[in-house]
């Protein structure tokens, strides 16, 4: 009996291991083609022939398609803030903060990091199904067959338009973000409109615009390589499309809120 207890609890014990090991595993594997598909893209977007026209088919794509969403989601941020910022400090009698708040925080965290997330949202679930579409109809094997570089002409093109167009995204939702505060603070709290515009560009730096540009264009990256990567590794009909525009969004998600903190934390950390 003992010697049965003794193999039962054995067989139990490399059960576990395995149940535990199998996840581990694959996601190195992962972990291996996606660092293979970073420096395979990263090595051809510096090589020629460039696209310029398909760059700037993704420039509209990703930047100008995507005005009204950022805009929207950084005006109601700057609004929320205001209100939020005032009614927390106007018990301490700090109603003049409120300028400021609203300043660092959208240009600082708001904007890039909103803006980043709709444009996953949008663009990187699109980069995802288009690239995956032609994965699993045989279209990137035939741009192979007719010796064209998928890397050069799908994947690097996407991977500078994020990288230049998300910091005038952000910047652009900088400018509308503090405006939703603006106009939250003067016709909803009676701010004088002189003395907030004042403290705006009295507590202004540029280690707050250059904090949300490096940050966008880390987002840009990561939108696209994350879009582009499970896209082209899709497999197994429309089904495989749809998982790979699903775990395009949530991995750029991830992502996008782990290296905001880290450079944040890289930044004013000292």
């Amino acid at each position: 009996m003992s010697m049965n207890n003794e193999k039962q609890i054995t067989a139990k014990m490399m059960s576990f291991v395995q149940a535990l090991g199998k996840p581990l595993v694959a996601f190195i594997v992962s972990l291996g083609y996606l660092s293979q598909f970073v420096a395979k893209s990263v090595y051809n977007c510096f090589m020629p022939p460039f696209y310029v026209r398909l760059l700037g088919r993704q420039f509209m794509n990703m930047g100008f398609y995507s005005l009204p969403v950022v805009g929207l989601t950084t005006l109601f941020a700057g609004m929320v803030i205001a209100i939020q910022t005032y009614s927390g400090i106007s018990k301490y009698g700090a109603e003049s903060a409120v300028a400021t708040v609203v300043l660092i925080s959208v240009t600082r965290e708001l904007a890039p990091v909103l803006s980043a997330l709709m444009v996953a949202g949008r663009i990187g679930a699109a980069m995802a199904a288009e690239i995956g579409t032609m994965r699993v109809t045989e279209q990137i094997d035939a741009l192979v067959t007719l010796s064209a570089n998928p890397f050069r002409y799908l994947i690097a093109p996407r991977v500078w338009a994020g990288i230049i167009v998300m910091p005038l995204l952000v910047l652009f939702g900088d400018v509308i973000g503090i405006f939703g505060g603006y106009v939250v603070g003067i016709y909803k709290l009676d701010f004088n409109p002189a003395n907030y515009i004042n403290n705006t560009m009295s507590n202004l730096q540029s280690i707050d615009i250059m904090t949300g540009v490096i940050k966008a264009c880390v987002f840009g990256f990561i939108i696209s390589i994350m879009g582009c990567y499970h896209g082209y590794r899709s497999k197994g009909g429309a089904q495989g499309v749809g998982e790979a525009t699903t775990n395009a969004v949530v991995s750029s998600s991830i992502l996008i809120l782990i290296f905001n903190y880290l450079i944040t934390e890289m930044i004013f950390s000292r």
